[in-house]
């Protein structure tokens, strides 16, 4: 135990504890000075935002104030279903005042221009026109989310604009710089790049801080895949309304395409001088009133549950179907008896020659549903292939 005395001297017991001498150090009839003064907190923030409640308005008086303006910028979060019906309510409101419209899509790569141009003009369908976009390798996020506004553009005719670079060209601008490009890869990039703005790099860089890539050549490469991304959309925008001028062009993309007018507004405005506003859906964040021209507050909505066959799916590699590498937990594809090895070449109707035609296959179908799926699988003798059809509840 510490002597009485050495623990006064720590702070430890009353300094009024009976008995307890006075620290060595310490002469007993030196009188106290006066108190310590504390350090002064730092100043604190208080500037404070006020929402006027009397101010807010609905979605139609909204789409009255804003129906005039060439571009509407309606941004989203992309796996959030609320987010993708404002947008659609947006087009169908200005499609019911009278506008001629186009959709500008993030999610298509301006190399499919075609097959979407073939979809609105009823040509092709659905399943048709996914296939030939390369929708599920290169965008992957459910179609449900987006598919009402797809029909709603077919059912009226309205054209849909693949504003996307194509993958391949980002990922090389991401390996190599622009600098290591081909001269037929840089003929695809955008004619102007604005490097100036430092609120975008901040705001760039504040996101690549989010990510273990902690060198510099990586968070340059990276703000060359972002303003590729936002100068060559905001190029095609452009183009379209210039070959198109009494037409309103609705563009719906990631909300961190369009806050703050950094990404696509501002590079749109400059090659073609429009008017334009920005919507964004309210997230969960600080409310900023630069963010956006208007925000958007909406109830959460979600899809139906999706049915699932929980495998995981190799490359094609040449051969019929799609091959299974493996299975995720609880998958009723497993549970049936299907194993790793076996290539996928058939679920319900639906032949299957990649991953997305098992995701088309199932579009319309939810968890607990039974669908057959046929497989190609090496006999034991070695004599070839037998063809196995299970019967698979959806999960």
């Amino acid at each position: 135990m510490l002597p009485t005395a050495l623990a006064v001297c720590l702070g430890l017991l009353s300094a009024t504890l009976p008995g307890a001498g006075a620290c060595a150090d310490t002469p007993a009839d030196t009188p106290a000075g006066p108190p310590p003064v504390p350090p002064e907190a730092p100043p604190v923030d208080t500037s404070t935002r006020v929402l006027d409640t009397r101010a807010l308005t609905d979605l139609e008086h909204l789409l009255d104030t804003i129906a005039e303006r060439r571009v509407v910028f309606v941004g989203e979060h992309h796996d959030r279903y609320q987010d993708h019906l404002n947008q659609l309510r947006v087009i169908e409101g200005l499609h019911r005042r009278g506008k001629q419209l186009a959709i500008g899509m993030e999610f298509f790569q301006q190399p499919y221009q075609a097959a979407l141009n073939a979809y609105i003009a009823g040509e092709i369908d659905e399943a048709q026109m996914l296939r030939q976009t390369h929708y599920f390798d290169r965008w992957r996020f459910d179609y449900r989310l987006y598919r009402p506004i797809l029909r709603f553009a077919r059912e009226h005719r309205i054209p849909v604009i693949a504003l996307n670079l194509e993958s391949e060209l980002t990922r090389r601008v991401a390996e190599l710089g622009a600098a290591g490009l081909t001269p037929a890869e840089r003929a695809r990039l955008p004619a102007a790049i604005d490097r100036s703005d430092p609120a975008y790099a901040a705001r760039i860089k504040a996101v690549f801080d989010q990510h273990p890539m902690p060198d510099q050549r990586s968070f340059e490469r990276f703000v060359e895949v972002q303003l590729l991304w936002d100068e060559g959309m905001a190029e095609r925008a452009a183009r379209y309304l210039t070959a198109n001028p009494q037409t309103t062009l609705v563009v719906l993309a990631g909300a961190g395409h369009i806050e703050y007018g950094q990404g696509i507004p501002k590079r749109l405005v400059r090659r073609v001088p429009v008017s334009a506003v920005t919507l964004l859906n309210a997230g969960d964040g600080e409310l900023d009133p630069a963010v956006a021209d208007y925000l958007l507050f909406t109830r959460p909505v979600e899809l139906p549950a999706a049915g699932l066959l929980g495998v995981q799916l190799g490359e094609p590699g040449g051969q019929a179907g799609a091959p299974v590498e493996g299975f995720g937990p609880g998958s009723g594809a497993e549970a049936a008896g299907l194993v790793v090895g076996d290539r996928i070449v058939r679920v319900g109707d639906q032949q299957v020659s990649g991953y997305a035609d098992i995701r088309i296959a199932l579009l319309d179908r939810g968890p607990g549903q039974r669908v057959p799926v046929e497989v190609r699988r090496k006999r034991l003798d070695g004599s070839g292939d037998a063809s196995v059809t299970f019967e698979v509840e959806l999960h």
